[in-house]
């Protein structure tokens, strides 16, 4: 049991620190993922299917590298340490030694591909589907 004025000030602080978390959290609803997510200046193309496979068109996943087609599964990673996102697994080799790529949510509709304290590389607008 914590005693004291000490001991409150501390319930209290720790009361308020998670609000204010729980506040600037960016909650993702994953059954709203699947879909196509396109670059209105790239053209870059993602289909990321409900059956946990996705395809992607003319990516490219930094400013070094050329544009590239490639595919496989994904999954969303709940992350308690850092940001979620969204887990590319490639699997047909499209990325030569690239086995996988992270997306990170950046609000309703959008996925971005960057890198920590970056900004996004591209990002991706949730479209209707063609």
């Amino acid at each position: 049991m914590i005693k004291g004025a000490g001991g409150r000030w501390l319930v209290a602080a720790l009361a308020a620190s998670a609000v204010l978390a729980s506040g600037c959290s960016n909650t993702v609803d994953t059954a709203e993922l699947p879909g196509v997510y396109r670059s209105t200046a790239t053209g870059s193309e993602i289909l990321l299917d409900s059956d946990g496979t996705f395809s992607a068109t003319d990516m490219s996943t930094d400013s070094a590298s050329a544009p590239a087609d490639f595919s496989g599964r994904w999954e969303f990673v709940d992350s308690e340490s850092s940001s979620d996102f969204v887990y590319l697994t490639v699997e047909d080799g499209g990325l030569g030694n690239v086995n996988g790529v992270q997306l990170y949510p950046g609000g309703p509709g959008t996925l971005e591909f960057r890198t920590p304290d970056e900004p996004p590389s591209l990002v991706l607008t949730k479209v209707a589907a063609p």
